[in-house]
C-alpha cells in the first residue's frame, strides 16, 4: 500500500533487479492547471496500482540553480519501480496515462533497470543494492536530496557552476531538474551516450568533483541518493526533441 506520494512499503531486496519506468509529459500553457491537478488527483491511483513498488510524482525544471527560478510548468513526470514488465504494461494502458495522454503535447517514456544505487529516498532504497556492472549504450543517472534548511543557501551558491558544466559535458543527451516540491527536494536526472562519458563528468570535471568533496563538510544533504541505471528503451520526446532513436547503435 502506497501512501499519499505514491510510495510503498519495504524496501526491494533480494537478487532480482526492479525494472524503473520514468515518464515525462509536456503540456501547452493552457493545460497547465490541469497537469497541476494530475499531481494531487493521481496519487490515489498510484496507491491501487499493482506490482507498484515505488513512485513519485515529479515536477521539473532545468535544474540550473535548484530555486523556483528553476521551474517549468510545462513538463512533469512520473517515477516508478515495478516488481515485473507486465505490472508496468498494465498500469500504463490505465486510467492514469490515458487522462495524461488528453493533456499531453508530447511524451517522453523510458524504461530503465537499475546498475549502481546508493543511499535514500523518503527513507527507502526504491532500487534495490544491484551489483555495479558494465553497460554498453546509454546509461542514466539519478540524483535526489533533502536539503537542510540551514544549509540551503550555500547549496544553491554551489549549483550553477556545476550545472553549466553539465551542461556543456560531452556525451550528455538530456539533463532535467526533478523534485517533489518547488523547494528542498531536488535531484536531477541525466542520460548519457556511455558511462564512459557520464564518469568523466562526474568523476574527472573539477566542479562536479569539487562540489562532492565538498558535500561531507558541509552537510547538505539530510537525505540524498544516488543511481545509474541500463537504459532499457526510450520512445517520445522532450522539449521537442526525440529520442526513440537513442538504443539504434546499442549493441
Amino acid at each position: 500500500m502506497s501512501d499519499a506520494d505514491g510510495d510503498t512499503g519495504g524496501d526491494i531486496g533480494g537478487t532480482a533487479l526492479p525494472l524503473v519506468t520514468l515518464t515525462f509529459w509536456g503540456v501547452s500553457a493552457s493545460a497547465v492547471p490541469g497537469a497541476v491537478s494530475r499531481m494531487a488527483l493521481d496519487r490515489r491511483h498510484l496507491r491501487r496500482a499493482p506490482g507498484l513498488q515505488f513512485a513519485k510524482l515529479l515536477g521539473t525544471g532545468d535544474g540550473r540553480t535548484f530555486t523556483v527560478r528553476d521551474a517549468d510548468p510545462k513538463h512533469w513526470g512520473l517515477l516508478a519501480v515495478w516488481d515485473s514488465p507486465e505490472a508496468a504494461a498494465e498500469f500504463a494502458g490505465g486510467v492514469t496515462h490515458r487522462r495524461w495522454e488528453s493533456l499531453a503535447a508530447e511524451r517522453l517514456d523510458l524504461v530503465l533497470r537499475p546498475i549502481a544505487a546508493r543511499g535514500l529516498w523518503a527513507g527507502r532504497a526504491p532500487f534495490g543494492d544491484p551489483a555495479p556492472r558494465r553497460v554498453e549504450g546509454p546509461v542514466a543517472a539519478l540524483t535526489r536530496a533533502r536539503i537542510r534548511t540551514s544549509k540551503a543557501r550555500t547549496f544553491w551558491r554551489s549549483v550553477p557552476p556545476v550545472s553549466a558544466d553539465l551542461h556543456a559535458s560531452e556525451g550528455l543527451l538530456l539533463a532535467v531538474g526533478i523534485g517533489e516540491a518547488p523547494v528542498g527536494l531536488q535531484g536531477t536526472f541525466s542520460l548519457w551516450s556511455s558511462s564512459a562519458m557520464l564518469n568523466d563528468f562526474a568523476h574527472r570535471r573539477a566542479p562536479h568533483a569539487e562540489a562532492v568533496a565538498r558535500t561531507a563538510s558541509v552537510g547538505w544533504y539530510a537525505e540524498e541518493l544516488f543511481a545509474r541505471f541500463e537504459v532499457l528503451s526510450a520512445h517520445g520526446a522532450f522539449a521537442g526533441v526525440r529520442y526513440d532513436d537513442l538504443l539504434a547503435a546499442k549493441p
